[in-house]
């Protein structure tokens, strides 16, 4: 069974600056090529490697398939050529996702093999690539137990032909089992959960050190992890203004689209009361600085949302108890087209607003964290839990 996957397939080259409320930000880049959304799944939570090895390569070596970039690839010549990733203990599989090297042009010949200990090896997948795409597939399988992934690449077809004997693949992810994740609806088309026990769901992140994003057990809103974000004065992993540590998620929503998002966020007992913006969640767009078209952030003792540096809803801060919002958000640069819902807590405290939600000939990214005027000296320790991106409203209301 194949599947296709959410991706970003061109390899073009965004600048991509956040911004508080009110002010004016530096532009930072951010390649699509480095856009873990191409290894996205749903009913499938990646896994991450420790290790890899090959059978040989040409310079392109086997680490460029999982450093998250779509300008790199793994490479070697010869049929039966073969890269393995070491989990690093035994896990639950049941798919790999590859993104093979030109496969809008080659479909490659291949096995996929495991192992619980790298000397007993078992086929557990054989077939072909589709060859119309650059996008990574998913290969499925029945679930089992193991530690180690072999594939095993035994040429291909160029243009439907010509028998090539090269093996490349630009990134490739193991799956862990759909039964030990959360359960994805029929609309769910990204979860950014945490249930990885990392932020490998992501695209990105943007942070100054690892201990400014953490996933932990406790406080949990839902399944087994949430995401602690601190923020520090000073923290400016992007050289860019504010204080940050964000994970940036490649959504790029097209126009006229319509999705449903849900997440819960907690802030910490002490996060910091500031008379200034201090964002937690917002869609930037791309290719220019400033505001951004949709941000959720604190000021002050209030939660509000802003559309286009308008803000169309306020509540009290609530510190130490989890926020559940659901957000309904029609994608348009047309104010008379574009809208959004809000339900916090359980109830609509926004109904349907129409504004503009893009800018024209800009499409939005997704970010995720705290990012805050630099002149709060405090320190901010918030939560983040449970992010499912659906087009069904029956995936996240009751």
């Amino acid at each position: 069974m194949k599947k296709a996957l959410l991706v970003v397939s061109s390899l073009l080259v965004l600048s991509v600056a956040a911004c508080g409320p009110q002010e004016m930000d530096h532009l930072e880049e951010l390649t699509l090529e480095s856009a873990e959304s191409a290894l996205t799944t749903q009913n499938c939570s990646q896994l991450t490697a420790s290790s890899v090895i090959a059978s040989g390569h040409d310079g392109n070596v086997p680490a460029n398939t999982f450093d998250d970039r779509l300008d790199t690839r793994w490479s070697n010549f010869g049929k039966g050529s073969w890269i393995d990733y070491d989990l690093g203990s035994l896990k639950t599989l049941s798919a790999v996702s590859v993104a093979w090297y030109q496969g809008n042009t080659r479909a490659n010949t291949f096995v996929i093999s495991t192992s619980p200990d790298g000397y007993s090896y078992t086929q557990v997948y054989s077939g072909q690539s589709s060859g119309t795409t650059t996008a990574a597939e998913t290969y499925s399988f029945t679930a089992h137990t193991a530690r180690r992934v072999r594939i095993i690449v035994n040429g291909s077809t160029v243009n439907g032909s010509t028998v090539d004997d090269w093996a490349s693949i630009v990134e490739a992810r193991a799956c862990a089992s759909a039964s030990t994740s959360t359960p994805t609806g029929s609309g769910v088309v990204w979860r950014g959960d945490f249930e990885t026990g990392n932020y490998s769901q992501w695209s990105s992140a943007q942070i100054v050190s690892a201990d400014r994003m953490m996933a932990v057990t406790s406080p949990v809103r839902e399944g087994r992890y949430a995401m602690k974000v601190t923020v520090r004065q000073g923290d400016d992993p992007i050289s860019s203004s504010g204080n940050r540590n964000e994970l940036v998620r490649i959504t790029r929503e097209p126009v006229g689209s319509e999705y449903y998002y849900k997440w819960s966020t907690m802030f910490a007992t002490d996060f910091p009361s500031a008379s200034t913006w201090q964002l937690f969640l917002q869609w930037h767009h791309e290719g220019s600085s400033g505001s951004p078209p949709v941000e959720l952030f604190v000021y002050g003792e209030e939660l509000r949302m802003n559309i286009r540096s308008t803000t169309v809803w306020r509540a009290p801060l609530v510190r130490g108890a989890w926020q559940d919002f659901v957000l309904r958000v029609k994608w348009s640069p047309d104010p008379s087209v574009g809208f959004v819902e809000l339900y916090h807590n359980g109830k609509l405290v926004l109904p349907r607003r129409y504004a503009a939600t893009q800018f024209s000939g800009y499409l939005n990214y997704l970010k995720m964290g705290l990012y805050r005027n630099e002149s709060i000296a405090k320190t901010g320790v918030l939560y983040h839990d449970g992010f499912i991106m659906t087009k069904n409203a029956s995936d996240v209301l009751p």
